[in-house]
């Protein structure tokens, strides 16, 4: 069952409080911390005045890639109620959410049965598993028939170019949040119309269940 969603890569201020202001806000909000890569990106000077506003309903959630320790030391003040860890291993994750008590959300990228079988090892480090493509910065799908029979006893947050105007219908069996980036955007931007039109959705499937 669909509880709730996640938009990511939020990097400007007019998007941010559209969402969080929204009747029917995400449950995460997500920012990309450290990975440059990603025209999501935000730089951290920057990213402590984003994030000094009300947060509301919405969860916030720093989106890392391998962090070393500088990376961490410069966001642990920041607002942020859930790092989402891509490329760290179990052990890696522990340090962290003991050192910073963060909850969890391991992401793992898909492309095959063998990286879905990875999550085992991550059972006690994890509040939440993210199911993401290998495509990163890139919106990319992965067959999400490789997760539907799998038996968590965590939440699943799915990713994978998902689209703003998808039938949700479709992920309610798979998932309990779906995580959306590009599939909101606009020529590389966020669009609240697209963002409007999600949220609404998923309220209306929310309703329905």
């Amino acid at each position: 069952m669909i509880k709730g969603c996640k938009i990511c890569g939020i990097k400007d201020s007019n998007t941010l409080n559209y969402i969080i202001n929204h009747s029917h806000p995400p449950k995460f909000i997500g920012f990309i911390c450290n990975y440059p890569k990603s025209p999501r990106h935000v730089e951290l000077t920057f990213l402590k005045k984003l994030l000094n506003v009300k947060k509301n309903k919405s969860e916030f959630v720093a989106v890392l890639v391998k962090p070393n320790n500088d990376i961490l030391e410069e966001i642990k003040s920041l607002p942020f109620d859930y790092y989402q860890l891509y490329d760290c291993n179990p052990d890696e994750i522990k340090i962290i959410r003991q050192k910073y008590q963060k909850k969890i959300i391991t992401a793992l990228t898909i492309k095959n049965e063998s990286d879905v079988l990875v999550y085992k090892s991550f059972l006690e480090v994890t509040d939440i598993y993210l199911f993401d493509s290998k495509g990163y910065e890139k919106s990319q799908s992965f067959d999400h028939n490789l997760i539907k029979n799998i038996k968590l006893s965590k939440e699943l947050m799915l990713a994978g170019n998902i689209k703003f105007d998808d039938n949700l219908k479709n992920y309610e069996k798979v998932a309990n949040y779906l995580d959306l980036s590009g599939g909101l955007e606009t020529s590389g931007l966020k669009d609240t119309s697209k963002i409007d039109f999600f949220l609404n959705n998923l309220n209306k499937l929310k309703n329905e269940t």
